[in-house]
């Protein structure tokens, strides 16, 4: 398996065939075949710690381990709807991280927004409107479990002419979770890839979210990827935070209220990115410090703050090149009560080029220690 796991469990093959026989006598025997019936998911990945339903006429599979962490992947779409660890040592102690909302009407792909998700673009070839392809409609490829602290699914898909062959792996452990896309170019051309794994993640308060460790980095205004999940659209994201009482207090909100242009690139100085105003951000190297010998990439890590629940989260980047940074500010009481950031690893300023015969592979990680 092209996985994070060393799982290797023997599976049934659903298309071997049934074989029955009859004979008249001992020496003439006649042999019949028949195609066994299709399987349910259920039936053909279903292992301890995963299970597969259908919600709403979507198909549904739930990851969970020994400690009682979970989470929910769709899997016509690849959205993680929910993901609960234990965050306390009381029987109870799970914590949602994943801030979704409604959208279309029930039972349709389009009936949630926020959550977890891939995106993955190819933009080396536009349809007549100018969208790039984007990858979706995914199939359960394979499952793997070792029945007490880690569980994976496999989710694959592919392009129209079958040259691009995409594999999307999520894996639950007891104190994190992990999400890895592998693209494998079998076609006779190479291909310039966008991508990103964002999660909406959930916040308490509005005044009490930050993240820590962007000090340092290069980061200029910059939309997300357009996608089928996103609770702010591009242009939603880079719409500016409308005038607020506090605006008016005094250089310690100043900050929040400075307008960012996109293209013009300034350096994190605090410890702490307050997050309770509106912002849309791209940390990376600027695409013309890549050109020179040495550069300063962005951190492979950083941290979520929530002081309104006392809890934090490591988000860890791999194989991508970019973090993208959201907050609503008050844009979230479009959405509800809650707060929430939209946030993960990506490569959105320079396209991953991937020659023929060539695999790119990149993933986050979201762990923690709250126990």
């Amino acid at each position: 398996m092209a996985s994070l796991l060393s799982l290797h469990l023997p599976k049934p093959n659903p298309n071997s065939p049934i074989r029955a026989s009859s004979s008249s006598s001992p020496s003439a025997a006649t042999t019949t075949t028949t195609q066994a019936p299709p399987q349910s998911l259920e039936q053909k990945f279903g292992r301890q710690g995963i299970k597969f339903t259908e919600s709403g006429d979507v198909p549904t599979v739930e990851l969970r381990v020994r400690n009682g962490s979970s989470l929910h992947l769709r899997i016509p779409d690849g959205l993680i709807t929910s993901y609960k660890p234990k965050v306390y040592w009381k029987d109870e102690g799970f914590e949602e991280v994943l801030h979704t909302v409604g959208a279309g009407g029930p039972g349709t792909p389009s009936s949630v927004k926020g959550g977890l998700g891939l995106v993955l673009n190819d933009v080396s070839r536009l349809d007549p409107d100018g969208s790039p392809w984007s990858a979706s409609q995914w199939a359960v490829k394979d499952s793997d479990s070792d029945s007490i602290d880690a569980v994976q699914v496999e989710l694959s898909c592919t392009n129209g002419d079958g040259s691009l062959d995409i594999t999307y792996i999520v894996s639950l452990y007891p104190l994190s979770m992990a999400t890895a896309v592998v693209v494998k170019n079998k076609g006779a051309e190479s291909v310039k890839l966008t991508s990103a794994i964002l999660s909406h993640l959930r916040f308490k308060s509005r005044y009490g979210s930050a993240v820590e460790g962007l000090r340092g980095c290069s980061y200029c205004a910059y939309p997300p990827l357009s996608s089928s999940f996103g609770i702010l659209s591009p242009d939603d994201a880079m719409e500016p935070e409308p005038p607020s009482w506090y605006s008016f207090l005094g250089s310690a909100f100043s900050k929040d209220n400075d307008k960012e242009i996109k293209d013009s690139w300034t350096v994190e100085d605090d410890l702490y990115t307050i997050l309770r105003g509106k912002l849309s951000r791209v940390y990376t190297a600027p695409p013309t410090e890549r050109l020179k010998r040495i550069y300063r990439t962005p951190p492979s890590k950083y941290t979520t703050i929530d002081q309104g629940s006392g809890l934090g989260f490591r988000v860890i980047r791999m194989g991508y090149d970019d973090i993208y940074l959201c907050s609503p500010g008050s844009f979230s009481r479009r959405y509800g009560k809650d707060y929430f950031i939209c946030t993960g690893p990506a490569s959105m300023l320079v396209p991953v080029v991937l020659n023929p015969g060539e695999e790119w592979r990149a993933a986050q990680v979201i762990e923690h220690d709250n126990l």
